[in-house]
C-alpha cells in the first residue's frame, strides 16, 4: 500500500468516527427537542415565539439536520465518493454559517427579538375568550410558571375588560392575590436554568462540525489526487 493510500485510509476512518459522533450528537439534540416538546404540550397553542416552544422547535430542526448530515458524512467516508463528500461539505458549511449567524443575531439583537416575541404573545392573548385551545394554554402556562401576563398582569386588562383570568390567582377568583411576575421572563429563566448542559453539548458539536469540515475537505482532495494519479 502506497503512502498516499495509507494517508487516505487514516483520514477516511477519522472522518467516519467524527461523523458518527456528529450523528449521535444530532440524535441527542433531537431527543432533547422531543422531550421539551412533550413537557410544553399543555400550552402548545401559544405562538412559537414563547421561549420554551421556540427552543423545542429549534432543537428538533437542528437535531434532524445534524443527523442527516452526519449520515451523509459516514456514507461518503466509507464509500470514498467525491459527490457525497462534497454534498456533505456544502451542507455542513451552510449549517455552521447558519449557526454562527443565529448566535450573532441573538447576541446583538436580543432586545428586538424579545420585543417581537412579546408582541406576538400579546396579540395571541386577544383570542383568549374565543379560542378554547388558547385559553387552556394560557391558563396552563400561568399555573405552571406562577406568573401573570406577558410582561405584566395589566396585559390582561384590555383583553378581559380590566379583570384577570382565574389562572393568575393562586386562591381562585374569589380571593385573587395574583402572581406578579411576567410569564415571558419566568419562562425564559426556566429555559436558561434547565438547558446549560445542552449549550455545552452544542459547543462540543460545533467543534466536531469544524473538524469534520477539515477532514472532509482533506479526504476530498486526496481522493481527487489519487484519481488523477491513477489516470
Amino acid at each position: 500500500m502506497s503512502v498516499s493510500r495509507r494517508c487516505l485510509c487514516c483520514v477516511k476512518y477519522l472522518m467516519f468516527v467524527f461523523n458518527l459522533i456528529f450523528w449521535l450528537g444530532g440524535c441527542g439534540l433531537f431527543g432533547v427537542g422531543v422531550w421539551l416538546s412533550f413537557t410544553q404540550a399543555e400550552f402548545s397553542s401559544l405562538p412559537l415565539s414563547f421561549p420554551s416552544l421556540s427552543a423545542a422547535n429549534l432543537l428538533l430542526v437542528a437535531g434532524g439536520i445534524t443527523m442527516i448530515t452526519g449520515f451523509l458524512g459516514c456514507i461518503g467516508a466509507l464509500k470514498e465518493q467525491r459527490c457525497l463528500l462534497f454534498t456533505f461539505f456544502v451542507i455542513l458549511l451552510l449549517l455552521v454559517l447558519t449557526e454562527v449567524t443565529l448566535v450573532l443575531v441573538i447576541h446583538f439583537f436580543h432586545e428586538k427579538v424579545d420585543a417581537k416575541a412579546q408582541a406576538e404573545l400579546k396579540e395571541g392573548m386577544k383570542v383568549y375568550n374565543s379560542e378554547p385551545g388558547m385559553k387552556k394554554s394560557w391558563d396552563n402556562v400561568q399555573r405552571m410558571f406562577k406568573c401573570c401576563g406577558v410582561t405584566n398582569k395589566t396585559d390582561w386588562y384590555d383583553v378581559l375588560n380590566g379583570t384577570l383570568p382565574s389562572s393568575c390567582c393562586p386562591g381562585g377568583e374569589e380571593k385573587c392575590d395574583e402572581w406578579s411576575e411576567p410569564c415571558y421572563r419566568k419562562a425564559r429563566q426556566w429555559l436558561l436554568d434547565n438547558i446549560p448542559s445542552v449549550l455545552v453539548f452544542g459547543v462540543c458539536i460545533g467543534v466536531v462540525q469544524i473538524l469534520a469540515l477539515v477532514f472532509s475537505m482533506q479526504m476530498y482532495c486526496q481522493i481527487l489526487h489519487a484519481e488523477k494519479s491513477f489516470d
